[in-house]
C-alpha cells in the first residue's frame, strides 16, 4: 500500500509524521507496571512482555521528550516520565552508577540477564536524561551529570582522546574499542548542553568527533577519511572483528554507510554550537562519499555496509540508516544553499515514504533486502521504536527553525 507524497520539506508535515509514527505506538507500548513493552510485530502486536533492552528503554524516554516538545500536549511528558521511572529503578545499580543491558521485567520486578556495562548504553542514558530535562523535568539534570561523570570515571580514555566501549560489572575494560559509542556519546553530550548549558558537555562532544573522524578517520589506509567500526585496546584499526557475523546489530563488520552520513549530521549540529573550520568539511566528504558508493541506483535506498575494497558487503536497506542520512542531507542543503543536497533529501524521503513507511499500521518498517522486500513481520526489536526516523524529522524540523529559512 503507498500513498501520495506530501511536501517533505513542510515543518507541518515533519510534525504530523513524527506523532502519526508515534501513534503506532501510543495505544500499546506502555506497561502499566513499568516502563513500555520494547517488542512489536507490524500490526503492533507485542510478542515478548517481559524482555527489556537499555537501548529500546532510553530512546522510548527520548522519542516521547522529543513528542512533548513537538506538540506539548501532556500524554507524552506522562509517558516520557514513567520511562524515566523505570530506566533508573529496573536498570540501573545505584552501588556501581551502572546500568544492565538486559532485563526481565516479570511481575514488578526485574532479573539481569545481562549486567555488561556498555559506553553505548550509557550515551543513550546521557541523551535521556538530557531530553527529559529539556521537556521540563529538572531532576533530571543532577541524573545525567551522575551518568557522565560514570562514564568519565570508567570508560574515559585520556590518550586517545574517546571512550572504551564495555566493561565487567566491576568495570573491567574489555580490549574492544570502537567508534559507534562514541558517535552516540558525541550526540548525548551536545544535547546534554543544550539542556543544561554547561560547556564541558559540549568540549568532550568536540573532542569525541575530533578523535572519530580526524584522528582515527587517518588511519582507514585506502579509504583515508571514512569511519571504520572497531578496534583494538590501543586503537588501532581491527579489520576483522565480526567478520563473519551479519547478525550484531550494533558492531556490525564494514564501513557503515550510514555512519557516515550520521556523522556528518552531527558534526554540522556541533558546528552550529561550537564553530570550528574542520567540521563542514568534513561532513560534506563523508556524506558525498558515502552517498556516491551507497546509493542503489537500480532499486533505490543505502546499502548498509561497504567492506574495505569499496564493494558492498551488505546489500540490506536499514531504516535508520536512510533516515540519519536525509537528516544530514536536510542539514546540508541548509547549511551551504546547494541544491544537489536539498535534491538528495527529496530522493531520500520519497524511497522512505514508498518502501518504509507502513501507510497500513503506522511506523516505519526496519530492513529490508536489496530488491527492498520485506522479510519479517518484526516492526521493533531491541533498540529501534522508531527513534532514529522521529528523530531525523525532528532534526530536520530543529534546523528549519534555527536557519530561520527553507532549502
Amino acid at each position: 500500500m503507498t500513498a501520495s507524497q506530501p511536501d517533505f520539506r513542510s515543518p507541518d508535515f515533519l510534525r504530523g509524521h513524527i506523532r502519526q509514527t508515534m501513534a503506532f505506538y501510543d495505544p500499546v507500548a506502555t506497561d502499566p507496571s513499568g516502563g513500555m513493552y520494547h517488542f512489536f510485530l507490524d500490526d503492533g502486536t507485542v510478542y515478548d512482555e517481559r524482555t527489556r533492552h537499555l537501548v529500546s528503554a532510553t530512546r522510548f524516554v527520548v522519542t516521547h521528550a522529543l513528542l512533548w516538545q513537538v506538540t506539548g500536549e501532556a500524554p507524552y511528558r506522562e509517558r516520557m516520565a514513567h520511562a524515566v521511572r523505570f530506566l533508573r529503578t529496573a536498570f540501573l545499580d545505584p552501588a556501581t552508577g551502572g546500568y544492565a543491558w538486559l532485563i526481565d521485567w516479570h511481575q514488578g520486578r526485574a532479573t539481569v540477564l545481562d549486567a555488561t556495562r556498555h559506553c553505548y548504553g550509557m550515551a543513550f542514558v546521557m541523551l535521556a536524561y538530557a531530553r527529559a530535562h529539556e521537556a521540563g523535568l529538572p531532576e533530571a539534570r543532577q541524573w545525567l551529570a551522575e551518568a557522565f561523570d560514570t562514564a568519565e570515571r570508567h570508560f574515559w580514555q585520556p590518550a586517545a582522546g574517546l571512550y572504551a566501549d564495555e566493561a565487567t560489572p566491576a568495570w573491567v575494560l574489555s580490549g574492544y574499542r570502537g567508534q559507534n559509542a562514541n558517535m552516540h556519546a558525541c550526540e548525548a553530550l551536545m544535547a546534554a548542553f543544550r539542556a543544561t548549558g554547561e560547556q564541558r558537555y559540549l568540549q568532550r562532544a568536540e573532542q569525541l568527533a575530533h578523535g572519530v573522524c580526524q584522528k582515527q578517520a587517518a588511519l582507514t589506509q585506502g579509504r583515508v577519511g571514512w569511519i571504520w567500526e572497531h578496534f583494538r585496546s590501543d586503537w588501532s584499526l581491527d579489520w576483522d572483528y565480526n567478520r563473519h557475523d551479519r547478525t550484531n546489530i550494533f558492531r556490525p563488520w564494514g564501513f557503515q554507510i550510514g555512519h557516515q552520513t550520521e556523522w556528518a549530521k552531527l558534526l554540522l549540529q556541533l558546528d552550529a554550537l561550537a564553530p570550528a573550520d574542520w567540521h563542514a568539511p568534513c561532513a560534506r566528504f563523508l556524506f558525498d562519499e558515502a552517498l556516491t558508493v551507497g546509493w542503489d541506483a537500480k532499486h533505490g535506498g543505502i546499502y548498509y555496509g561497504m567492506a574495505p575494497d569499496g564493494s558492498i558487503c551488505d546489500d540490506g536497506k536499514y531504516h535508520w540508516v536512510q533516515a540519519e542520512s536525509m537528516a544530514a542531507a536536510a542539514l546540508l542543503a541548509l547549511h551551504t544553499g546547494e541544491s544537489r543536497y536539498g535534491d538528495w533529501y527529496d530522493r531520500i524521503w520519497a524511497y522512505c515514504w514508498q518502501h518504509f513507511v507502513d501507510h497500513e499500521h503506522g511506523a516505519w518498517f526496519r530492513i529490508l533486502d536489496g530488491r527492498n522486500l520485506n522479510h519479517t513481520r518484526e516492526k521493533s526489536n531491541a533498540g529501534k521504536v522508531d527513534y532514529h526516523n522521529m528523530g531525523a524529522c525532528f532534526d530536520v524540523l530543529a534546523a528549519l527553525q534555527w536557519r530561520g529559512a527553507g532549502f
